[in-house]
């Protein structure tokens, strides 16, 4: 049998009296795609960092090609071959692309010449095998995720890397660009590349994986041929109790018409004369590709980008949306999809981060009420089921789920009639999943209008009453719950009617 890329044995690691690696185990072999799947907080993460350098166990041993490492560091580990492509790029954003790519592979003093014809065309050329066409002289703050994405991918394949831990590559891509991924990983894997694969999508898993590898707890459950696992048994191994559905939807008795709009247009935002409606009580769901003007619309609704024509109606009064502030003081909330930069304040703790919409209701004479602000954010740290020690933790030590769960009290605590979910369960594990949507049933329960904005077809399949297709800056079709099914809405996603 060939000698493993990476062979971890008996891994073990603790924070502050807390283990968060209890034994993990885990081998990968040259041109193999091993996925990596547990709940967040099951030791993923931890486990990632000790084999790229940045933490170092406190016991087993890790190695590489039969060499044991006593002690890695991240330089040691890219040294040996080891890449991370991780969900959050760390792009500079005042540099170019070729410049990001630059900063990664090429060598050298501060003081020297360079041929920058030669480094956009190595750039290109990475961007191109990574599966994009992307112009490297484009400033990284002017990419979006799926962008950086690519550009984190091309860096890992300049570097030659023999092993290349992939978290969370495809949460911000489209349909089309994870296929193109899927075709850049079967190349590598074609060339020997060993690649650790995390995600929380489970059909993405069973689809690309040779093996899989389950952590719950800090400890390594199984390691199975990935087509021997089926997604239900795959899901159970993960949370260690069955779970019935990850879409849990109740049927919600619909009331009167919360919010319509009637040729909102803005040239701004790309948003070209679309007209829905949606009741109290009622989950629209709206899909689209990467471009399409799903988060455009909500970001209009929203009054970031506001309308230039049109109208918006909420419970049957026309209002005028100039701001974010204007759209809050209607009733209007609006949880953006990138929650690490618009959603929670990472460095702030969760007391504040909840009333941060709405500062006037825990506020006297201009001074915020410590005690009243306290109080609240307590109240939906029950309610959420957010998993923290109390109001006081740090949201930036919580997990994705319960920071996503953070972000959404923030706006719950501004008492909204509607509320637009944008990639509420982006990058959460299966567990967060189920509990987010089952919070969504519960706010629908409550009267709420929901607007839920996703790339995932079976998210939206699962949980909405109706969906919408974007297309191009316009809704190119509506699909009822009995009658909406995904090839139906990659059609309309298309401009196909």
């Amino acid at each position: 049998m060939l000698t493993p890329l990476l062979e971890a044995t008996s891994i073990r690691k603790d924070f502050a009296g807390v283990r968060a690696l209890r034994g993990v185990s885990f081998e990968l072999r040259a041109g193999e795609v091993h996925a990596l799947v547990g709940e967040n907080g099951a030791g993923k993460s931890t486990f990632i960092k000790t084999v790229t350098g940045a933490v170092q166990p406190d016991s087993g041993t890790l190695a590489i090609s039969g060499q044991v490492i006593p002690h890695i560091t991240p330089k040691i580990s890219r040294a040996l071959g080891i890449a991370a492509v991780y969900q959050q790029p760390s792009l500079f954003p005042d540099l170019t692309v070729a410049e990001n790519i630059a900063l990664a592979l090429e060598t050298g003093g501060l003081w020297r010449w360079i041929d920058w014809r030669k480094r956009n065309q190595t750039a290109r050329e990475l961007m191109q095998r990574a599966g994009g066409d992307i112009d490297p002289e484009r400033l990284a703050s002017t990419l979006s995720m799926p962008e950086q994405q690519l550009v984190e991918i091309a860096k890992a394949i300049g570097a030659n890397a023999r092993i290349i831990i992939m978290d969370e590559p495809t949460a911000s891509l489209t349909e089309s660009e994870v296929q193109s991924l899927f075709q850049v990983i079967h190349t590598l894997r074609s060339q020997g590349v060993g690649i650790i694969y995390i995600s929380h999508r489970l059909e993405e898993i069973t689809a690309l994986a040779d093996r899989i590898t389950v952590l719950r707890d800090g400890e390594t459950i199984t390691t199975r041929p990935a087509k021997e696992v089926a997604r239900s048994e795959l899901i159970e191994l993960m949370v260690g109790r069955p779970i019935s559905t990850v879409f849990p939807k109740r049927e919600v008795k619909l009331g009167g018409v919360a919010i319509e709009l009637r040729g909102l247009t803005s040239h701004a935002a790309g948003v070209r004369d679309v007209s829905f409606s949606v009741r109290q009580g009622e989950i629209l769901g709206l899909a689209g590709m990467a471009g399409s003007g799903r988060t455009q619309l909500a970001e209009t609704i929203f009054g970031l980008t506001p309308a230039d024509s049109g109208e918006i109606l909420l419970s049957g009064t026309p209002v005028s949306i100039a701001s974010p502030a204007h759209a809050i003081h209607h009733g209007v909330a609006y949880l953006p999809e990138d929650r690490r930069q618009h959603g929670v304040v990472l460095e702030m703790p969760i007391f504040a981060n909840a009333s941060l919409a709405s500062l006037s209701a825990v506020s006297r004479n201009g001074l915020i009420q410590t005690r009243q602000e306290h109080a609240r954010a307590q109240e939906y740290l029950g309610q959420l089921r957010i998993k923290a020690t109390s109001v006081h933790t740090i949201t930036s030590t919580l997990s994705g789920g319960n920071q996503q769960k953070v972000a959404l009290a923030r706006w719950l605590a501004t008492e909204p009639k509607v509320l637009i979910l944008d990639e509420p369960t982006q990058g959460v594990d299966v567990g967060s999943k189920a509990e987010i949507h089952s919070l969504v049933m519960d706010l629908a329960e409550r009267g709420l209008a929901i607007v839920l904005i996703s790339s995932e077809l079976p998210e939206l399949l699962g949980v909405c009453d109706r969906i919408g297709v974007m297309f191009q800056g316009k809704l190119s079709g509506f699909l009822n719950r009995d009658e909406a099914t995904q090839p139906r809405i990659l059609a309309l996603a298309m401009g196909h009617a």
